[in-house]
């Protein structure tokens, strides 16, 4: 034994280390369970939701059943999507359309769906950037020749803003960012978001959209970016015509601000001070120009992945949002 050293010791233990992972992957293999094992397949589960009770397709993916199949065929004819024989065109737009409606992960669609996380990753990205090509058939410039009826048929603003094409704000949407630029998209309320401008008319349907810019950046910077730059497309009003903008932004042509240092919403006009002339034109521009928080109220409400959207690439996120003003 004279001649046995540590390294034969050595050779014994990595060759019985080689033989257990052998034995070990060997007994996996006899005992695999399949992870989809449910007979009813993302197909099936489709075709229930299409045939079923057109409130739980609504509930499903917040559209009617006529709609889903517009869609379909608009989708279709437009961007000749690839089609598998495991997976149509109709079960790829709804499991997308389901992810987005209730923020789900890859890791639960693919459990609902019965289709593995790469397949649901890889057609979440091809559905996203298609759609995000149908959105300049919906977020269409307002009709700067018509009045709204909201407007023309309400005393308090007609004939006061007989000239208002629609409202411009900014919201905030939460976002995923890696640590070196979290800083840049941190907004004042302290988590990180991106920042999209948006501009609706008075049927809230979105008439133009801008997103991608940081959280710190400030709503007017946005605008005037958008506004300045030809490259952004933005829907200027012409000459007689205006949207009503908050106090953040500059009163200018074009863009009607509310009087500054003045009682503007309900409870403040419960007070003696301020001129009354002013404060009631506040208030009347505040009801009004009230369109676009309902309908970001309404818009994250639908699409739940807006609150809180897992982590994909920026452009991706970019992609959900206008995705999302599809109607």
């Amino acid at each position: 034994m004279s001649g046995y050293d540590s390294s034969d010791e050595d050779d014994d233990v990595v060759l019985l280390v080689c033989v257990m992972d052998s034995v070990i992957r060997k007994i996996r293999r006899q005992s695999r369970i399949p992870k989809h094992v449910s007979s009813f397949s993302g197909h099936e589960k489709m075709c229930e939701l299409i045939t079923g009770h057109e409130g739980l397709l609504l509930e499903h993916i917040r559209m009617n059943r006529d709609c889903f199949h517009r869609l379909v065929t608009l989708f279709t004819v437009q961007n000749r999507p690839q089609e598998t024989h495991t997976l149509t065109v109709q079960e790829q737009l709804m499991m997308f359309l389901t992810m987005v409606a209730h923020g789900d992960s890859n890791r639960r669609t693919s459990y609902e769906w019965k289709h593995s996380g790469e397949t649901v990753s890889r057609y979440m990205d091809t559905i996203s950037s298609h759609l995000v090509q149908l959105a300049s058939r919906f977020i269409v410039p307002p009709d700067f020749n018509d009045v709204s009826t909201v407007i023309a048929k309400n005393r308090r603003f007609y004939p006061y803003f007989q000239g208002c094409v629609g409202a411009i704000d900014g919201t905030h949407i939460p976002c995923v960012v890696d640590a070196d630029v979290a800083a840049a998209y941190r907004n004042r309320k302290g988590f990180t978001s991106q920042n999209v401008m948006a501009v609706v008319d008075f049927e809230m349907k979105f008439t133009y959209l801008v997103a991608g810019w940081e959280g710190s950046c400030h709503d007017a910077r946005v605008l005037n970016v958008a506004t300045s730059n030809p490259a952004f497309m933005f829907p200027h009003a012409p000459e007689g015509k205006y949207y009503l903008v908050d106090a953040g932004y500059k009163n200018k042509p074009g863009f009607l601000a509310p009087f500054r240092g003045q009682n503007y919403h309900l409870h403040d006009r419960r007070r003696e001070d301020g001129d009354r002339r002013k404060e009631m034109f506040n208030y009347r521009h505040a009801s009004l120009r009230n369109v676009i928080e309902r309908t970001f109220g309404v818009w994250k409400s639908r699409f739940r992945i807006l609150r809180g959207i897992p982590r994909y690439p920026l452009e991706k996120q970019r992609n959900i949002y206008f995705r999302n003003t599809i109607p």
